[in-house]
């Protein structure tokens, strides 16, 4: 059994962990993660989908979801201590843009964890959970993560950002995040 990889997490760390959706960030930050705060566009998705009529479909609603989530995430980058740890699949350039504007703005090293999936496993993880990113949308994320991974892949590391991690869903199953401990003297 191959060993597990462990990513520590200093106090003022901003932990993106990013991907094409369906390429297993929730699955691995179910385990990964656990006793870590995790914001998570979903529990947004969630918590408006329980008061918007159901007969109203989730694209009208999605640039709420959205906005309130990288809401949520300036809010606790400003305002709360410890590591925050950031799902967001992060193929957009003005994302990433933004989450280093963040970072920057709110004193917090941003590092990215890339889990590296081809298009058609992330795929067929959105039919294996049950909900399917729209085709058309689908393939705006895959053709944005080409020119990005490669230069992931390079060990290239974004301006503003302070790391870039990329594995795979073998590793990633074997991922634990941890909290560095401070010593004080």
């Amino acid at each position: 059994m191959s060993e597990s990889t462990v990513i520590e997490l200093g106090p003022r760390d901003l932990l993106v962990v990013a991907g094409l959706p369906g390429a297993g960030k929730t699955t691995m930050l179910r385990h990964a993660a656990a006793g870590l705060p995790v914001l998570d566009s979903d529990q947004v998705r969630a918590r408006l989908g329980a008061v918007v009529p159901r007969s109203v479909p989730y694209r009208c609603y999605r640039p709420v979801v959205h906005a309130w989530h990288r809401l949520r995430i300036i809010g606790r980058a400003i305002g709360v201590q410890g590591p925050i740890v950031v799902h967001e699949p992060s193929t957009r350039a003005s994302t990433r843009a933004l989450l280093a504007l963040i970072g920057m703005l709110s004193g917090r090293s941003v590092r990215l964890l890339f889990l590296d999936v081809p298009a058609e496993h992330a795929l067929a993880g959105q039919r294996s959970r049950g909900r399917l990113v729209r085709p058309r949308s689908f393939k705006r994320h895959v053709r944005r993560v080409g020119k990005w991974r490669e230069e992931l892949l390079a060990d290239r590391v974004p301006a503003g950002w302070r790391s870039v991690q990329v594995i795979d869903r073998p590793r990633a199953a074997r991922t634990r995040l941890v909290t560095k401990l401070l010593v004080e003297c």
